[in-house]
């Protein structure tokens, strides 16, 4: 069992599950009995998992050795460097066995790290270039802007500084992160970039998780690494393994856990780059026919039912644990995984959605292998299921009730709850009890990870949160001692809004790069559309740096907001409890573990003297949204202490604070012990 996970499961206590009892303890079954196949003769299912290391191009002690598995062909070459880029036969590869597995073995001496090459293949109906299904490493070459495979066996491996690594037990405070576009200069950035340049940031701002986007390599790179081509190989853009590698090393000398944002959801179309009609069949590894084909995104859809794809799936997730040391990983578009609509165009409001016939119960059986591998290899691995549809059980416990076992779900509906109030609501409607319902509705089985925006809301054709309510005010009055009434209302909001969503969370947040300090604007990636510009797909961190840019105080919030939470162990105390809700004077109080979180969402209102029952005792103040260090107006008192004051009301006595609450202001007092 994870322990990151609740030790019981109450799937088989929530009444509205009763009628599904008996399917979800069939998918149990279904597991089980899937997990024991495929781990038939073999120790357990991390050994199945290990096609990696079969396939692909291997350094031996004799020499080297290639295999692929290509049912449909008849013919297989390794053309490169090393063949003047011509079928030789020395270099053709022979069919091993009746399902399909080819293989080469050459003398040491035949190829060289840095070498290139690609497969030509040849079917019945035809014939054309190919990447290894398990290659590790593809280079675009700058002029032709074809990709092609390299042999990558460098003389000297990599030395891990931090071996020992194990993501400790406390909520992940997750900073999500794009290594190309996380550099000012308009340009892709690196990975050794990022470890020298972003990676302090990252600490420094006290976040414990960072979870990288577009790892595995993509050839379109507008398409935020969401269009996978080649499943095994870090992407070259941004460096080479070893400086990946580096990296991820150099966060966990920071104490700071990696998880990659991975791709099992669909796969690009490219045929030469990818795996769409790899042996010249289309259902090699994804469903053949219409149901192959995600027509909206224009991918390919895997078909979870087939061992062989499984066998590629559940190796990837071992790969990028064993070589790169991923500290766990957000799997990406989970819907369309789940549902034969791929979750377009539905509302999900009836229980029977997640049971009729519309579910892929294959892939469910994937993701619940794919946890328990993963959990299996790294007991302390964090996942994470990106769903937006809220199938029952999929971040509970695999217990045999039905739980497919992610660590946590992404809390969807809180992102959109704020656009909502931002967008279409006047603050003074803001309806806080409706406010309180999204951002703590979630299952009691399980754990979720609460956000204001990830990078979802802020591609083009939408904004960051902050930009959604600064509008063009934020390229002319940000510095401090400009007076502006659109900004004052972003500036005070922005950190509320942040501040009530970790405070209300289930187990974790998360925040996209740059967001904390009201990153403007939007992302679009060069494109044709744009003159290829990377105007956009960069981050400002000088603005971040400004002392004299209110953006400065946004990130200095977020800073002391995420120090807070880390130190209080807060968000591993239980659950928020609701203490005032208000409409009319529109403040929000609520525990959460040792701190008592009090909010004024009001646009004018400020209340001298807000009185707010309490447990009996002596109250710190250690946040004040309003601090002018927080580019607020400074209108309370650093380091005050609160009493709870015994005051008759009605027929009882109850203890009272009474606070001063400037409107749009938030204070965070933590009770004295003792």
């Amino acid at each position: 069992m994870n322990h990151h996970q609740p030790q019981l499961s109450p799937l088989l206590n929530d009444p509205y599950l009763e009628p599904y009892r008996s399917v979800l303890q069939q998918r149990a079954r279904t597991a089980r009995q899937l997990e024991e196949r495929l781990a038939q003769g073999l120790p357990n299912l991390a050994e199945f998992a290990c096609a990696h290391e079969f396939y692909g191009l291997h350094r031996t002690v004799e020499g080297w050795v290639f295999r692929e598995f290509a049912p449909h062909a008849t013919g297989l070459w390794l053309v490169g460097d090393f063949s003047d880029w011509q079928l030789q036969e020395e270099f053709k590869a022979r069919r091993v066995d009746d399902r399909g597995v080819w293989e080469l073995e050459l003398p040491p001496e035949r190829l060289q790290h840095g070498q290139y090459y690609r497969l030509e293949m040849v079917w019945p109906e035809g014939r054309d270039e190919r990447l290894p299904a398990y290659v590790r490493r593809v280079v675009q070459d700058p002029q032709s802007l074809v990709f092609r495979a390299q042999v990558w066996e460098p003389p000297e491996p990599y030395v891990w500084r931090n071996p020992d690594f194990r993501v400790p037990e406390r909520a992940p405070l997750i900073y999500e992160a794009h290594i190309g576009m996380a550099q000012e200069e308009p340009k892709v950035g690196s990975y050794d970039e990022f470890r020298r340049l972003i990676l302090p940031r990252i600490a420094a701002a006290g976040y414990n998780t960072i979870q990288l986007m577009a790892i595995m390599e993509h050839p379109y790179y507008g398409s935020f690494g969401y269009q996978v081509s080649n499943f095994f190989a870090a992407s070259s853009r941004f460096g080479t393994p070893h400086e990946l590698k580096a990296l991820i090393d150099d966060a966990h000398g920071l104490g700071i856990a990696v998880i990659m944002d991975i791709v099992h959801s669909h796969a690009v179309r490219n045929e030469q780059e990818g795996l769409s009609l790899f042996d010249g069949t289309p259902y090699l590894y994804f469903h053949d026919g219409s149901r192959g084909w995600h027509h909206v995104w224009d991918t390919r859809c895997f078909d979870y039912g087939k061992i062989d794809t499984l066998h590629l799936l559940l190796s990837n997730c071992r790969y990028w644990l064993d070589e790169f040391r991923f500290d766990g990983f957000r799997f990406d578009g989970v819907t369309s995984m789940l549902y034969l609509h791929h979750g377009l165009g539905v509302d999900f409001l009836d229980y029977a959605q997640y049971f009729d016939s519309t579910v892929d119960n294959a892939a469910l059986t994937y993701l619940t292998l794919a946890n328990t591998l993963i959990h299996h290899l790294r007991p302390d691995a964090i996942t994470i299921a990106e769903d937006v549809s809220g199938m029952p059980g999929l971040a509970a416990p695999r217990d045999g009730s039905g739980g497919v076992g992610f660590d946590y779900r992404l809390a969807m509906g809180v992102p959109e709850c704020w656009l909502k109030l931002l967008r279409d609501v006047r603050d003074e409607d803001w309806n806080l009890g409706y406010l309180w319902y999204e951002l703590t509705n979630r299952r009691s089985d399980e754990q979720t990870v609460n956000y204001v925006e990830s990078h979802d809301q802020a591609l083009v054709g939408g904004k960051t949160m902050f930009f959604e309510m600064a509008d063009a005010d934020v390229y002319t009055a940000m510095h401090t001692t400009a007076e502006n009434l659109r900004i004052d209302r972003a500036v005070a909001l922005h950190k509320l809004i942040r501040l009530a969503t970790i405070a209300t969370a289930g187990h974790g947040y998360l925040n996209f790069m740059g967001n904390e300090f009201g990153h403007p604007e939007w992302i679009d990636f060069p494109r044709e559309g744009n003159a290829f510009s990377y105007s956009h797909a960069r981050r400002q961190w000088s603005l971040r740096d400004n002392p004299e840019l209110r953006f400065y105080g946004l990130a200095e919030f977020d800073a002391a907001m995420m120090k807070l939470f880390r130190d209080t162990d807060a968000l591993q105390q239980g659950k928020p409890i609701l203490f005032a809700s208000d409409d009319e004077s529109k403040i929000l109080a609520l525990m959460r573990g040792s701190l008592l979180l009090v909010f004024n969402f009001h646009s004018t209102r400020s209340h001298v003297d807000f009185p707010l029952t309490v447990v009996p005792g002596e109250y710190d103040l250690l946040l004040d949204s309003d601090a002018t260090i927080f580019a607020g107006q400074g209108r309370i008192e650093a380091g005050q202490r609160y009493f709870a004051l015994p005051e008759r009301v009605g027929d009882e006595q109850q203890f009272r604070l009474h606070l001063y609450l400037p409107a749009r202001v938030a204070l965070v007092l933590q009770r004295r012990s003792g």
